[in-house]
């Protein structure tokens, strides 16, 4: 039996089949939902049940607290309808246009940046482009089915090439072949674009905070920001271990020489002697907690590690950051198989 559910504010409706979650069925019908991680880690998801029940479905405790539930509030990446529902969730109106496709690929430059970062480019076939919003990533489609998800650090005007920066995880499968076996021309399958990372429309000051490779599709909002002359603040916090780790920081640099409207804060944790490191020291959302001791009338979207984004949301609004300004992509690296 399939069940119909209602969008508020928007009034918008759609049907749910017996299995299928609230997000997938969304999206099925046209109406994008904000989204991240779509297995349960993230949150970005989280949306107020206003009638009818469902079954919460397999997430990650952090995502979802028994506080969240007992406020009506679920994950519907993983929720799925037992009734008819009424849900109240923000639509992302700007991609429920774009297509989510299925193609194939040429991986057709490869480019070590650290030592355990390897920019690729793929060209897709020579009658396709792959419309997105800058910030959003796509999947790897693997032969057993599985997926590995990348963000997009190329901004959508400069898509002739699709660009993405992997990060090596020991063990982990697909990074291994990437470092290890990956070969210019190999032919790859990819679906997308996916996820709700992306610059609102907004005249708040903007602070972007990175970990690692999640400088990726913050570099892809600020090019495409840039590229529409967007009169906003920005200011981006990059935070590695080392020097090495921040591997495209001259791109940042330059832009701080060129636009007067955006800062630069790199952040080391653990600086090596060599670096003769004199910048900002720790971690990079305390970086931020340092510059800033009210955040209400910002906006921050962040990209790194699960720890980092947890982090960052507690304590940003603890320092006055409404939840509906705080945007993130989490990086949840997928386990080696036994």
């Amino acid at each position: 039996m399939s069940y119909q559910v209602t969008i508020q504010p928007s009034g918008h409706q759609f049907t749910v089949k017996p299995g299928e979650t609230l997000l997938a069925a969304a999206l099925d019908a046209g109406f994008s939902l904000p989204y991240g991680c779509r297995n349960g880690a993230c949150g970005a998801c989280k949306g107020k049940v206003l009638a009818g029940e469902v079954d919460y479905g397999v997430f990650q405790e952090g995502a979802l607290t028994r506080e969240d539930k007992l406020a009506g509030l679920a994950l519907f990446c993983c929720a799925k309808a037992v009734s008819d529902l009424t849900i109240e969730v923000k639509e992302v109106g700007a991609a429920k246009d774009i297509p989510i496709k299925t193609l194939p690929c040429r991986v057709e430059r490869m480019e070590r940046l650290a030592d355990d970062v390897m920019a690729l480019w793929l060209k897709l076939p020579s009658n396709e482009r792959l419309q997105f919003l800058a910030g959003q990533y796509i999947d790897f489609l693997l032969k057993d089915g599985a997926r590995r998800s990348f963000s997009l650090a190329n901004s959508p005007e400069e898509d002739a090439l699709l660009e993405l920066h992997v990060r090596h995880v020991p063990g982990g499968r697909f990074t291994d072949h990437v470092f290890g076996a990956m070969k210019v021309k190999d032919i790859l399958r990819i679906s997308g674009p996916y996820g709700s990372f992306f610059l609102r429309e907004s005249d708040k000051p903007a602070i972007l905070v990175a970990g690692g490779t999640g400088f990726a599709p913050i570099r892809s909002m600020l090019a495409h920001a840039f590229r529409h002359e967007v009169k906003r603040d920005f200011t981006l916090y990059w935070g590695a271990r080392a020097a090495a780790d921040l591997y495209q920081a001259e791109l940042p640099r330059q832009w701080q020489d060129r636009h007067a409207h955006f800062r630069f804060i790199p952040v080391l944790s653990a600086a090596r002697p060599e670096d003769g490191w004199s910048g900002r020291a720790g971690l990079v959302h305390e970086a931020v907690l340092a510059d800033h001791a009210d955040l209400s009338g910002h906006e921050v979207y962040a990209c790194g590690a699960p720890a980092m984004i947890e982090a960052a949301r507690r304590d940003f609004a603890a320092r006055g950051l409404p939840a509906d300004a705080f945007f993130a992509d989490s990086f949840d690296f997928q386990s080696p198989r036994p």
